[in-house]
């Protein structure tokens, strides 16, 4: 999984933005914690994506910015011939371990979603699943998912919007934590506006509404797993003094609290994303 920054930056990237010094910041997040923890939870939403991709066994499909493996194993159950990359090793062996429970042939490599070591029309799909989505140069990133897909194939994706629940966290944690200057916000590839700007010019872009439902024991209950093992959120906590880090802890509370449509002192919160089908031509 890769993200452009801790959260909500500035509207509009900046040509004296220092990437790298933003990337590096970014892997050190996401190598923080252990996503896993929250990513398994996630699963469904790879499962769907593969079939609205109608994939089909024997197909060659790459994972970028794959975390720990979701849609790399839910394309890897429909018989796909599945290249699962990620720039956090420790992420990959996560993916790799499900893998092998599951007695699943993926090829795990590490790799930078903006410089993806495949040759030219190497793939017949390419996916990710809330990663591709936090590079800090996307339109570096776009055009690798183009160039590594074959025309006539497909990319899919799932983004968070910048209205949902993610996209709200992201912006949350920007009133406390100052976000990198110059880098356009991840939430960005959850518009269809800007989707069209990154691909349209390639590809036929279809974007289809859909939410994933966060389901904890209370909202108390997610604050403490997002602040302990999602990178983003235990970055942000940890570059705050006690008392600034329990304002951050009630604004994620009032958060959780505007979204929550369960009555029984559970947290039960719809997060809006975006599943988007990418027609290569």
């Amino acid at each position: 999984m890769q993200t452009a920054n801790l959260t909500q930056p500035h509207p509009a990237a900046s040509a004296g933005a220092d990437l790298a010094a933003v990337k590096a910041r970014q892997q050190g997040a996401w190598a923080s914690g252990n996503y896993a923890v929250v990513g398994t939870t996630l699963q469904i939403v790879g499962e769907n994506l593969c079939e609205a991709l109608d994939l089909r066994a024997g197909e060659t499909v790459l994972d970028v910015a794959a975390g720990n493996g979701n849609v790399t194993l839910a394309a890897a159950r429909r018989w796909c011939v599945v290249t699962s990359t990620d720039y956090v090793p420790a992420l990959l062996e996560q993916g790799r371990r499900r893998a092998d429970a599951e007695g699943l042939s993926v090829n795990f490599q590490t790799a930078d979603a903006e410089a993806l070591p495949f040759a030219d029309s190497h793939f017949d799909v390419v996916l990710s699943t809330f990663g591709v989505m936090f590079t800090p140069d996307q339109e570096k990133a776009a055009s690798e998912l183009l160039r590594v897909c074959r025309s006539g194939g497909q990319i899919g994706l799932a983004n968070w919007t910048p209205d949902g629940f993610i996209g709200q966290l992201f912006k949350t944690i920007g009133r406390h934590v100052a976000p990198p200057t110059g880098v356009r916000p991840p939430s960005l590839w959850g518009t269809s506006e800007r989707l069209n700007e990154l691909f349209g010019h390639a590809a036929g872009v279809s974007a289809t509404p859909r939410n994933f439902v966060f389901r904890y024991r209370s909202a108390s209950h997610w604050v403490e797993v997002f602040r302990t093992w999602y990178g983003p959120v235990h970055k942000a906590f940890a570059a705050l003094p006690t008392d600034k880090q329990a304002d951050l802890e009630k604004d994620l509370l009032d958060l959780i609290e505007s979204f929550n449509r369960a009555e029984d002192g559970t947290m039960v919160v719809p997060s809006d994303y975006l599943e988007v089908i990418i027609a290569k031509r």
